[in-house]
Formats: structure tokens, C-alpha cells, sequence
């Protein structure tokens, strides 16, 4: 099978895409840097077909030497984080992911044009949407509706301007994916997380779904919660999204357009929060909520319109809320226990 090199492989959704790949058959060469969790353990590290490199994807040197052989480049090294993570580190999300952009391109653009890289597929985010008025936000608005406002958004926009100014100039082909919302384990702490206080509770990840669990287990009523609750996300499982991904990858119809890879589920973060709180705590407890002051680029609509992914790549998110959280709850729970959250 072919060799793909992915960056940003020790990451949240990044684990859950080499998993894939492996299972695929695939030859694959991971590098991160370990900058988001530290060094991780994955069940698939001594995997025959997987190859580790601890190292940093700013540095175009390196990823031209892991490129070599590679007919696919899955590039997902970036700064990410929760909400907090976008308030705190606005100008470091824009400055370091740009420079990694740049340098996965440029060894990509000569990966090509020695004859041995096929294409390049950009993992962007919905958060290129985060400024429409108007939904299910479908593949070419992000250029129709206004920019983003948050630097994180922003700049993941610029993603996609690079996957197409590559192609314009270099005839890079690309493939552009924007995952909505990823659900699943294997998220911790992350270093150089702001603690954010959320009723009497310490959060240092702000993604909703571990964040809700950890505050219920650990006692918190009534539930603090940002904003209204009326937030509409479109939560993900990250085995699914790995198949998006992947199968974009694949696909010879992918190439040099863009998919949103997500649920087709709307979810309000209250809704979500009932889900959570009474699989925890049962039937006979009754939610109470508080709502906390939202931070200023909480977006409260982001629905993506999914038809583009099921007609041309036949790929759809399969996986429900209910089992997402079944797998969810008990690793947060865990986490908690022996001092991980």
C-alpha cells in the first residue's frame, strides 16, 4: 500500500487518523512535536507499518526527508485548543500555524515536483464558517460570507487559500477537509492550557463535551454552562471523521475540492448537557443549569451541510451522540480519577 506522511499525528484528531490509515494497510510516517499533550502513547506505536518522528513541522528541511516515498501528505500540524485556548493564544495560533502552512507546503511543492507526492490533503476547520448568517453553510461559502474574526478562524481560512494558491502556481493537487466538532477519548489536559474557572470547577480543555463531563463527575450542581445553551454544534465522532478524512484522501473525485466531514445531528449544548447529565447521574436528578458569561468568538450556529461528501465521496457520519457518549463518559471519568483532569 502507498506511504502517507501525517503531521500533527500524537493530536486528537490526528491519532484517530493514522488508526486508520493502519487499518487501511497503509505504510505511514507520523510527526508532531508533542507541543498540545506532551509525549502520548497510542495502542498503534509499535504498529510494523508505523513510523514516529518527534520533530517540528515548521521545519521544511524535516518534512522534505519524510516526504520522500510518500504519495499522500495529510497535513494537520497546528495550534489548537478549546475557546479559552483562542482568547489566550491569538496571536501564537496565527503567527506558528501560518509557519507551519508554509513550510508543509513548500516541502510538499517539492515532494511533487520530484515525481513521488500525489497530493496534499488540508485539514481545516469549520470555523471558516464562524461569521455566516445564514445555514446549513455549505462548501464555497467561506467565501461568499463574511471573513472570521477569531485569529484561529482566520487562519484556517488562510489554509484553504493555500491549498488553491499551490495548485495556481505549482499545480499541487489538494484535497480540503473541515471537520466539525470531534468527539472522542484520548483529549487531556493540554500544556500551556489557560485554567479557566467554570463554577467551582478548573477547566483546562474548554471542548464541551469533556468539559461537561468532568464538572459532573466531579459534583458540580447546579451545571455551569457558557452562554444560553442554545449553541448549535454538530458533534463528530473521531473514528468517523478519520473515514471522512481518509476516504477524501482516496477518492479520485476528491481532488482539488473541498468537503465538510461532519454529522448530519444539530445539537444544542443544552440538549447535549441533559444527554450527558443523565447518563451520569440517572433518571431522577434534576439538570439544573447556570449560565456564565460566553467569550466573544463563541459562535452559536455552526451547521454544516453535508451532501456534498455523501454524493461524491458516498461517506457519511454514521456514528450516534448516545454511543459517542457511552465511549466518552467512562474515559473522562477515568481521567479524572487518577488526576488527568
Amino acid at each position: 500500500m502507498a506511504k502517507v506522511l501525517v503531521t500533527g499525528s500524537a493530536g486528537f484528531i490526528g491519532g484517530y487518523v493514522v488508526e486508520e490509515l493502519l487499518s487501511r494497510g497503509y505504510q505511514v510516517v507520523g510527526l508532531d512535536n508533542y507541543s498540545k499533550y506532551g509525549p502520548v502513547t497510542r495502542s498503534y506505536d509499535s504498529h510494523p507499518g508505523y513510523r514516529f518522528v518527534e520533530g517540528d513541522a515548521r521545519d521544511v528541511d524535516l518534512v522534505s526527508e519524510l516526504l520522500d516515498g510518500c504519495e499522500h501528505f495529510i497535513a494537520g500540524a497546528a495550534m489548537i485548543g478549546g475557546i479559552s485556548y483562542f482568547h489566550a493564544y491569538a496571536y501564537d495560533l496565527l503567527a506558528t500555524n501560518e509557519r507551519i502552512m508554509a513550510s508543509s507546503c513548500d516541502a510538499a511543492i517539492k515532494a511533487y515536483q520530484a515525481g513521488t507526492l500525489k497530493k496534499m490533503t488540508y485539514l481545516s476547520s469549520s470555523m471558516v464558517f464562524e461569521s455566516t448568517t445564514h445555514w446549513p453553510s455549505k462548501e464555497g461559502d467561506e467565501r461568499q460570507v463574511p471573513p472570521p474574526l477569531s485569529s484561529y478562524g482566520f487562519q484556517k481560512l488562510a489554509v484553504e487559500y493555500y491549498a488553491k494558491a499551490a495548485w495556481d502556481q505549482y499545480k499541487l493537487p489538494y484535497t480540503i477537509v473541515r471537520p466539525f466538532n470531534c468527539v472522542g477519548v484520548g483529549e487531556g489536559r493540554a500544556l500551556g492550557e489557560v485554567e479557566v474557572l467554570s463554577g467551582n470547577v478548573k477547566l483546562a480543555m474548554s471542548h464541551v463535551v469533556p468539559d461537561l463531563v468532568q464538572k459532573i463527575v466531579k459534583g458540580q450542581d447546579p451545571l455551569h454552562i457558557l452562554g444560553s445553551g442554545e449553541q448549535v454544534r454538530h458533534y463528530t465522532y473521531g473514528g468517523d471523521l478519520a473515514k471522512g478524512i481518509i476516504t477524501a484522501v482516496e477518492h479520485e473525485k476528491a481532488f482539488n475540492e473541498d468537503f465538510n466531514i461532519s454529522t448530519a445531528e444539530s445539537t444544542t449544548v443544552l440538549e447535549l448537557a441533559e444527554v450527558i447529565w443523565r447518563k451520569i447521574k440517572g433518571p431522577d436528578v434534576p439538570l439544573r443549569v447556570v449560565s456564565d458569561d460566553p467569550y466573544e468568538y463563541d459562535v452559536q450556529k455552526r451547521v454544516p451541510d453535508v451532501s456534498k461528501a455523501k454524493q461524491i465521496l458516498g461517506y457519511e457520519a454514521t456514528t450516534s451522540l448516545d454511543k459517542m457518549l457511552d465511549e466518552v463518559i467512562p474515559w473522562v471519568t477515568e481521567a479524572v480519577k487518577e488526576g488527568q483532569l
